[in-house]
């Protein structure tokens, strides 16, 4: 007999989980492409690169703006106090990883919290850079090698990310659970025996919401389509 199933993540750490993947493969493989230049030539020239490079980062902004305006607020809060909190488990759990974990175990909150912090690496280095490229005055030194480093370091954790994600049989369920929203209730059990899973309800978004949320997607798409005509990606 199956195991009954049980939700896991809500369609909004879904959503955020998706888009900011899409967006760090997006801009790591044409930040890669970037830095080597025998790719950057395969790939149709630095301009290129560079434009579908910042159209990706303005998307990646909108979309993780649009989620977080139309989220189920509760389901957000309560999942980031579970991976804001670290108790005496999670420090032991770096010692014995069979110590009893809660909803995400300690590695999955470090991960969480380095990914959120090298976002902001990353976002703050690459508009600097954008703003040097434009005016000279405005340029940083060290910029480029915080931005380097950074994203360097998000490609280490992400490698990381997909071995346990994809690869790993015992962790590998996991997966489902972003895709579906749901994990059997014997996974749970085994790996996060602290979590008690709960059904609840999503209450209706309202109206301004979607309007913050349709705001922030119109300005993302017209902010990456300027960026796509600046590198001749589009036509007049």
């Amino acid at each position: 007999m199956r195991s009954e199933l049980v939700p896991r993540f809500s369609a909004t750490a879904r959503a955020l989980h998706w888009i900011h993947a899409t967006g760090f493969l997006a801009m790591t493989s044409t930040g890669l492409a970037l830095y080597v230049p025998a790719w950057s030539g395969l790939a149709g020239g630095r301009t290129a690169l560079k434009a579908v490079h910042l159209a990706a980062a303005a998307l990646w902004f909108a979309g993780i703006a649009a989620t977080v305006a139309v989220a189920d607020r509760r389901a957000l809060r309560s999942a980031l106090h579970d991976l804001e909190h670290f108790d005496v488990d999670d420090r032991r759990w770096f010692r014995n990883r069979r110590v009893p974990q809660g909803r995400f175990n300690a590695g999955q909150k470090l991960h969480t919290a380095l990914q959120a912090g090298l976002a902001c690496l990353l976002g703050l280095s690459g508009a600097l850079l954008w703003l040097g490229e434009r005016n000279h005055a405005l340029r940083t030194d060290g910029a480029l090698t915080l931005h380097d480093a950074a994203g360097t370091v998000g490609l280490v954790l992400l490698s990381g990310h997909l071995w346990f994600a994809v690869i790993q049989p015992s962790t590998r369920p996991a997966l489902r659970g972003i895709v579906t929203g749901r994990v059997s209730r014997d996974w749970a059990r085994h790996h996060h025996p602290k979590w008690d899973p709960r059904h609840e309800t999503r209450p209706p978004t309202a109206p301004g919401q979607r309007l913050v949320a349709l705001a922030s997607l119109a300005l993302g798409a017209g902010v990456a389509l300027l960026f796509l005509r600046e590198g001749d990606l589009l036509p007049l």
